[in-house]
């Protein structure tokens, strides 16, 4: 793996065939017990998993942790808004865009627009108050473009590394 991973930090590593595999089974289930993913395996003990987990978490490859169903409290609507920002305030703006709590991802864009945000929202019409008053009436803000998203197809907590990386 070549780049910043979510933590910030650049790491350049390749996986092993069996890391690859027990990240395979985390990923589809990230409560799954050293001792099941071993069974499971069949050609290592659980300590081998334990200690192989443990380093891909500390060495940032991994994170074992919650994903939030949004659509479970009621936030249905998901949307993509590119932001243009004025002069000077890119990173004062993303700072701020990220603090927002219908934000579930922001990021600094290259092209026509500075910033990238996924928004979900409860209602059309929350989307389009959150859009039209919050991001509107945000500092910096110059200019934004909505693009609903009728159904996501995959993210980022169902995603692999290439095999063989």
């Amino acid at each position: 793996m070549n780049g910043s991973n979510l933590y910030g930090t650049v790491y350049m590593k390749s996986l092993d065939e069996l890391d690859y595999r027990i990240i395979t089974l985390l990923n589809q289930n990230g409560r799954t017990s050293n001792v099941e993913i071993a069974r499971q395996l069949g050609s290592v003990t659980s300590r081998t998993v334990a200690n192989r987990v443990e380093n891909l978490v500390e060495q940032g490859l991994i994170a074992i942790r919650a994903v939030v169903n949004p659509a479970a409290f009621g936030y249905s609507v998901l949307a993509d808004v590119l932001i243009e920002t004025d002069p000077g305030r890119l990173k004062e703006v993303g700072l701020q865009l990220a603090d927002l709590e219908e934000v579930t991802y922001a990021a600094y864009a290259t092209g026509d627009r500075d910033i990238s945000i996924q928004v979900v929202a409860k209602s059309n019409q929350s989307l389009f108050d959150f859009v039209a008053e919050t991001l509107g009436n945000l500092p910096g803000v110059r200019r934004t473009q909505t693009h609903l998203l009728p159904a996501k197809i995959k993210d980022i907590d169902t995603w692999l590394p290439p095999t063989g990386s």
